[in-house]
């Protein structure tokens, strides 16, 4: 998720880029702004409204995330053959697909 990070947003942009409903993004920027992962700052087209930023400490910590999950992924899939981490990619991608036709993330 470090594309949408490399840029500040405000808390409905963050919203749809994580699937989550304002008041959702609004809880988990809280809660990362008290970690110290992210920064509120004044928007200079609007001095009303605040975008989020993302600190180094947050880059650090999305950064570990990826690898921990990529490292247990890495570990699930470790007897799997070439054939059968095709078919399970494809499988999970159409899984996917159904996931977001039956439940649209919020706009």
């Amino acid at each position: 998720m470090l594309d949408a990070a490399d840029r500040p947003m405000s808390v409905t942009e963050l919203a749809g880029a994580i699937g989550v409903d304002q008041p959702r993004a609004s809880r988990l920027v809280q809660a990362a702004a008290e970690e110290g992962l992210v920064v509120r700052e004044a928007d200079p087209e609007d001095a009303r409204r605040t975008r989020i930023r993302i600190t180094e400490e947050g880059r650090e910590a999305v950064h570990a995330a990826n690898s921990n999950r990529r490292r247990a992924i890495e570990s699930a899939l470790e007897g799997f053959s070439d054939e059968d981490r095709a078919r399970f990619a494809d499988l999970l991608g159409r899984f996917a697909d159904g996931l977001r036709r039956a439940h649209p993330p919020h706009s």
